[in-house]
């Protein structure tokens, strides 16, 4: 392929990998980081999730899910696995039943019909058209649809056989072994008449042909590189966790699957000329959630549970189906009432705001995000105006989702990205790196992108690392700062004299999730916060010119759900505002002994300062995008719906505050409440 086309083309190695395994037959494109490549444009938004089992959706990716769907976006969902499990669909306190794979497999997929249904507002048993859909190199799979007026469902079961640990291959297997070939599952009641069978290739390059067929503008995919997690052997087991990752096996090979296609997609595309396509990627945190503090409010957690129970069904349903009317092992409350929790969260991979926004010359905004998995601005075509120039590509791919930012002294502005530098099945390379591109001037040019390095010293570390988050300190030093794989922070510092970066340094303290918060305050010192397993973690210096290290726990207040917004204060203090585990009022931790004010919602909340007093931007508990300023509260209900990582900016014209997010169609709006 041409030099440009060479991104990447399998993805990162399964957490289950750890035995030697063949040398692969063929090396896969390299990161290609040269920019200037044509972007596609005028794209109907269209969503595409790729899942490992049915039910995955439901309760890992809602409620973005429902929220694209009610806004009326297209909604395609590429299940891998058949679900089959063991075969046996358990009705509580009825006698086992005997194992029936391909029945199993049928009746979670009712399930999903069921569920699907009553997202788009229609009785729960409304017949679907199926159909065989044929896919690149001659493979088969079964199609769902259903429409309501504009909204339309489409499932996609790939239905490779599921991996259960008791030796039985699966997907996992799949991505490990170059010489496996891995059998189909025939659903009951299937319009496919025949098992086939997938290698490695064969299944990325099905993923490929979906994806250029349906052109999606954003992608849900699992989580590629789940967290380290020592459990006891007993634990383990009990609750479908890989040994030594915080993830089922399928989820973490589904993941590593779907991002595998996602870079071949781009390097394909563009090796035959075509713009880089017009997508957006969110990958979402799976057995995760059980090891963390509950996100999800009452409200918001009621309706994304009742999605769960037509999913679940029940054997006393009438719904046409002879196998069986849904998952009976996960039917009526028992999502709320299993000890795992997984419904009670909902975490992002790659947290954080997905625009990085700055107010250029005349006041015209400029953002930077990720499109394409590659780095992209867009620039205002006119002070206060909303509208958007036609972005320009700054290469950089293919990089996780999220940018940092920040400005030197001088003003150059620096962006720093995530790279897949390397992703690779069946024993090849797997690497991330922390990227960084500069400006050479305010205003001007960038220079070429620049690695720097990964704070883990393995590899298998170093796919663990978080979004980076960096702040220029009033000395004109640059703190870079990363989650690293043992869960907490790591650093560089760049010189602001010499523009030479430190040594990666470990800043100790306490286990946190991703998703950081750095501020300065008003004496110049650099603060750093993160939600941990129990309270706010805090970091910061004793002087201007000493390290960033750890401090106490914010003991005295609630346990956080995400890492709090955070401001400096007159009186020196840093002002904290979020939302406590499992509740939407939100809490304030500040020296001003007042109540914290009133802004409910859900998801982490951004704080920033303002002549007449604090900002802060959030979600309401419908999913509508919230400013409260102290004139009072005002809500974005019009426009596209908001993907995750809305990003708040007050230094445009006229000095108010503006919030720049991401729609369905992969486009950047502004609102100015």
């Amino acid at each position: 392929m041409p030099r440009r086309a060479v991104l990447l083309a399998a993805a990162a190695t399964a957490a289950t990998a750890g035995c030697a395994v063949p040398v692969p037959r063929r090396r896969g494109p390299v990161p290609d980081p040269a920019p200037g490549l044509a972007i596609a444009s005028s794209r109907q938004a269209l969503l595409m999730q790729v899942l490992a089992h049915p039910d995955d959706d439901l309760y890992f990716m809602n409620p973005d899910t429902r929220e694209a769907l009610d806004a009326g976006t297209p909604l395609v969902c590429v299940y891998l696995t058949a679900g089959e499990a063991d075969g046996v669909n358990k009705i509580p306190g009825a006698p086992r039943p005997a194992p029936d794979r391909a029945a199993y497999s049928a009746s979670r997929h009712q399930g999903l019909r069921q569920a699907y249904a009553e997202l788009l507002g229609l009785d729960r048993f409304t017949p679907w058209q199926k159909s065989v859909l044929t896919l690149h190199g001659g493979h088969r799979a079964e199609r769902n649809v259903l429409a309501e007026g504009v909204r339309r469902v489409e499932l996609v079961f790939l239905n490779t056989a599921m991996h259960t640990g008791r030796g039985r291959p699966g997907l996992p297997s799949l991505w490990q072994d170059r010489r496996l070939v891995l059998r189909t599952v025939v659903a009951d009641d299937s319009p496919l008449e025949r098992a086939g069978s997938y290698t490695y290739e064969s299944l990325i390059d099905v993923l490929v042909g979906l994806l250029e067929q349906y052109r999606p503008t954003v992608v849900h995919t699992l989580d590629p590189d789940p967290d380290l997690q020592f459990s006891s052997e007993y634990e383990r087991r009990r609750d479908s966790e890989q040994r030594g990752y915080s993830d089922h096996a399928d989820h973490t090979a589904a993941g590593c699957f779907a991002w595998a296609a996602l870079i071949r997609w781009v390097a394909v595309t563009t090796g035959r000329g075509e713009p880089v396509p017009g997508f957006v990627v969110a990958a979402f945190r799976g057995y995760y959630n059980r090891h963390w503090p509950k996100n999800l409010p009452p409200e918001v957690l009621e309706r994304k549970a009742a999605h769960l129970v037509p999913y679940g069904g029940a054997p006393d349903w009438e719904c046409g189906n002879a196998s069986g009317c849904g998952d009976y092992n996960v039917g009526g409350d028992r999502p709320l009432t299993n000890r795992k929790g997984w419904v009670r969260s909902t975490h992002h991979r790659y947290p954080g705001p997905r625009p990085q926004v700055a107010s250029g010359a005349g006041g015209r905004l400029t953002a930077y995000g990720v499109l394409g998995l590659r780095a992209v601005r867009w620039r205002e075509s006119a002070p206060g105006s909303g509208v958007w120039d036609a972005p320009d590509d700054l290469g950089g791919g293919p990089l996780a989702p999220v940018l940092g930012s920040a400005v030197t002294a001088d003003g150059r502005q620096l962006l720093f990205g995530l790279r897949f530098a390397a992703l690779g099945g069946h024993g090849s390379d797997n690497q991330r790196e922390i990227v960084v591109l500069e400006q050479r001037a305010p205003d001007g040019p960038f220079r070429a992108w620049r690695g720097l390095g990964n704070p883990a010293a393995g590899r298998d570390h170093g796919r663990r690392i978080g979004i980076p988050v960096a702040v220029t300190a009033p000395d004109g030093r640059v703190h870079l700062f990363v989650r690293n794989a043992e869960k907490g922070l790591s650093t560089r510092v760049r010189e602001a004299a010499t523009g030479r970066w430190s040594a990666w340094r470990d800043m100790g303290g306490g286990e946190v999730q991703d998703g950081l918060t750095a501020v300065v305050d008003t004496a110049g010192l650099v603060h750093v916060y993160a939600a941990g397993h129990h309270a706010v973690h805090h970091w910061t210096q004793d002087a201007p010119d000493t390290d960033v290290t750890a401090r106490t726990q914010l003991t005295g207040s609630p346990v956080p759900a995400h890492a709090p917004g955070a401001l400096p204060a007159p009186d020196g203090s840093v002002e904290l505002y979020y939302r406590p585990a499992a509740r939407e009022r939100l809490v304030a931790v500040r020296s001003d002994p007042a109540p914290a004010p009133h802004f409910g919602g859900y998801g982490p909340v951004t704080a920033a300062a303002s002549p007449s007093g604090p900002v802060l931007l959030g979600r309401s508990a419908e999913g509508r995008i919230q400013v409260r300023t102290a004139e009072g509260t005002a809500v974005r209900s019009r426009g596209p719906v908001a993907l995750d990582g809305v990003a708040l900016h007050l230094g445009a014209a006229g000095g108010r505050p503006v919030v720049v997010g991401f729609g369905p169609d992969g486009a950047p709006w502004a609102w100015r409440p």
